[in-house]
């Protein structure tokens, strides 16, 4: 089973897809990037992270949000919550965590980077 971590908190996985804009497309932390335009009219992509020491995910999001992606962008696998704040800040609107995960980082340490745009280094020296 899966966790889905949202600025809410913890959930179940709400994803079901339209069958006009088609399934999830997932792709691998080492998707070349010129790849990416293929995922643009989706309804949702799924990026792996196959490590919490591989942050080629983050790069990825925040192209595909550069080049106008719109829809649901969900980060997949071993993203910690100490990273959840970088996740939301790269486009990621959520992430899914197996279960062993989210025992081990119960809900309350993710809703304490909820505040996202408040925990970055420019509010930190503005504070």
């Amino acid at each position: 089973m899966s966790v889905i971590v949202t600025d809410a908190g913890f959930g179940p996985d709400t994803h079901s897809p339209d069958p006009r804009s088609g399934e999830a497309v997932t792709m691998p932390s080492d998707t070349a990037p010129e790849a990416l335009d293929a995922a643009l009219g989706a309804e949702m992509v799924v990026i792996d992270f196959p490590s919490s020491a591989d942050g080629r995910g983050f790069t990825l999001a925040r192209l595909l949000r550069l080049r106008g992606y719109r829809g649901r962008l969900r980060a997949r696998g071993h993203v910690i919550a100490d990273q959840y704040a970088m996740a939301r800040r790269a486009g990621f609107d959520e992430v899914e965590i197996d279960d062993a995960l989210a025992a081990r980082q119960p809900e309350d340490q993710w809703r304490l980077r909820a505040d996202w745009q408040a925990h970055d280094y420019q509010a930190r020296l503005r504070g």
